[in-house]
């Protein structure tokens, strides 16, 4: 640690994400206390545009070379939220320079990239991966009811993340298109949150279909146009190891939805709803109220259901998308400071990488894949 009692904070990136970190870096202590941070530098470019995000979320420094920032000797943990083509180079770096990492997910354009990654994870080095879906009180409600048997027996698990933003042909192509900087396309940029939701409901998956869509063959690129190489849409059929089944669907061209990450766990004595689009909200039915009774309760989040009550005192107040971003930077200080166990850490988003890469190898071979 570069100083006494503090963590020096860099972060590479300031789009969507990146914005998203830094409301985070600066919420956390507030939030749930904690010693202060340093947000000691920031990266973009060009460098015009890196001192102005500096200036703006809060860091000290400014540069437009992210080596510069994983060398940095006041810089102990480092968010990193470019695109997918520069994870592994950075995370890798980073990790190198025995920095604790919070990387946006996925983790990289292809799966041996992510193994590399994965296997760079010194002792002592802290990773995270940028699933805040997965923070959210009443998720982790859900969880915990089904572990404690509220459904009975898990049976089926039915999944769907449908987004909107490239539903139109006439978007332009962007490297979100490309498989060497985008990866997988929908199963990389939204089927992996659904599966960092499916497995801590479900347990790990066992087997798996698939077929992949290309919705868009092209897109509008400086006056023509342009291929988009990877899939607007996936459908996935899994067994997963305790026996169960699940169906798996994601796309970015379903005009629309907003952020529609839903999914249903049916179980042997009821089941439990929950879509993103309402993310306060979470729907239990159990069997055996009685015909005249029977029905769906809505559990709707508050202070019972941890860490909300670290937001507000009451329910109904209701939290947001930054809100878990800020649980999420919570958990990873707890890894850094405390040794509390991180998931999913680099270790655990292959994991999730594995199975996304193995819904499109599925679709590729036409053929079953098995999952270890």
């Amino acid at each position: 640690m570069s100083a006494v009692g503090t963590l020096g904070v860099a972060l590479i990136g300031t789009g969507f994400m990146g914005k998203c970190h830094a409301n985070a870096w600066r919420a956390v202590a507030a939030t749930f206390g904690g010693a202060p941070l340093r947000l000691e530098l920031l990266c973009d470019t060009p460098a015009d545009k890196a001192h102005a995000m500096a200036a703006q979320f809060g860091f000290a420094r400014a540069t437009d070379d992210w080596r510069a920032v994983v060398a940095d000797p006041a810089v102990d943990v480092i968010s990193v939220t470019t695109p997918n083509g520069l994870h592994r180079p950075i995370a890798e770096a980073a990790l190198a320079n025995g920095k604790h990492v919070w990387l946006e997910k996925p983790m990289a354009p292809a799966l041996a990239d992510a193994e590399a990654m994965a296997a760079a994870v010194r002792p002592g080095l802290v990773t995270m991966l940028g699933y805040n879906y997965t923070r959210n009180p009443a998720f982790r409600h859900a969880v915990k009811l089904i572990a404690e048997g509220a459904i009975g027996r898990p049976l089926h698990f039915r999944g769907v993340f449908d987004e909107d933003y490239m539903s139109d042909p006439a978007q332009p192509w962007t490297w979100r298109c490309l498989k060497t900087d985008g990866g997988l396309g929908a199963l990389g940029d939204l089927g992996c949150h659904l599966v960092a939701a499916m497995l801590p409901l479900m347990g790990p998956v066992e087997s798996l279909t698939a077929e992949l869509q290309t919705v868009v063959p092209a897109r509008p690129f400086e006056g023509g146009m342009r291929s988009v190489e990877n899939d607007d849409s996936a459908f996935a059929h899994l067994r997963f190891r305790s026996g169960a089944t699940g169906s798996f669907f994601c796309s970015r061209v379903v005009r629309g939805r907003k952020n529609k990450l839903a999914w249903e766990v049916q179980g042997s004595e009821g089941t439990i709803s929950f879509d993103q689009e309402r993310m306060n909200e979470l729907w239990l039915y159990r069997a055996g109220g009685g015909a005249a009774t029977e029905g769906f309760t809505r559990i709707l989040s508050g202070p019972a259901h941890p860490p909300f009550g670290a937001f507000s005192p009451a329910a109904g107040h209701n939290l947001g998308f930054n809100e878990l971003k800020v649980v999420e930077a919570q958990e990873l200080l707890a890894g850094i400071r405390e040794g509390a166990p991180v998931w999913p850490d680099f270790a655990a988003g292959l994991g999730i990488e594995r199975i996304i890469h193995a819904m499109a190898r599925a679709s590729e071979t036409g053929s079953r894949q098995q999952l270890d």
